[in-house]
């Protein structure tokens, strides 16, 4: 029963990347190896990101929030977008459009910050005696990160990638982007400042990673009209 749990957890944590790789064209073009190189930045990104926060941080003895502490969270967390610019920019791909490059970046990012970030606890927690809602919270999370940062790196090609947008589209864009870089100090205030209990703020990430991917959408379209 334990393991059954645990293998519902993995797949709803994992599968929907899967799916959304072999239900998109992303794997008609084989943009499997710009997914993977993708997550090797992640990697790296992730490690600088940690050197930062353990040398700039303090350790905090109380769960209350710290707006100093969480604005150099946020600063911190900026790095995920100098690394998602790299792998938009520097990276070597396949002839693949521009469509399907930022989607096989965000897909490869969001799949390495799921294995870093859930793979570990969700092996030691989904396979205990008690039944438990975390690790199922814990998938839609991931569900949630998956469509953020596709979000993210279309907002980033907008940004780096498109030449010709219209001017004023620019604002909304990079607001656009600010907001989806600084979720984790957003959902650390609702968390800590708000009282919200995990299962509110999951909803507000899939509510927020909903509204984004649609506004990503709509400014992607618009900046693919031909200007007149």
């Amino acid at each position: 029963m334990t393991m059954f749990h645990f293998l519902n957890c993995a797949i709803l944590t994992f599968g929907p990347h899967a799916v959304y790789y072999s239900a998109t064209p992303l794997s008609e073009y084989d943009t499997l190896g710009t997914s993977i190189k993708t997550a090797l930045v992640y990697l790296i990104t992730a490690l600088i990101k940690l050197v930062c926060l353990a040398t700039f941080l303090k350790v905090s003895e109380s769960d209350s929030f710290d707006p100093y502490q969480e604005l150099l969270k946020a600063l911190i967390g900026f790095i995920d977008v100098a690394g998602i610019y790299f792998a938009l920019t520097q990276l070597t791909h396949r002839n693949i459009s521009q469509n399907h490059k930022f989607q096989a970046v965000g897909l490869g990012w969001a799949f390495a910050d799921a294995v870093l970030h859930r793979l570990a606890p969700l092996w030691v927690g989904a396979r205990g005696l008690e039944f438990t809602w975390d690790y199922i919270l814990q998938g839609l999370e991931a569900n949630a990160n998956l469509v953020l940062c596709i979000s993210l790196a279309a907002l980033g090609s907008l940004m780096w990638l498109r030449k010709n947008k219209p001017k004023t589209l620019i604002p909304i864009i990079y607001a656009c982007a600010g907001i989806v870089a600084t979720m984790p100090s957003i959902t650390s205030y609702l968390r800590r400042s708000m009282g919200w209990h995990f299962p509110e703020v999951v909803g507000f990430e899939i509510f927020t990673s909903l509204l984004m991917a649609l506004i990503s959408w709509q400014l992607f379209s618009a900046c693919q009209r031909p200007s007149t």
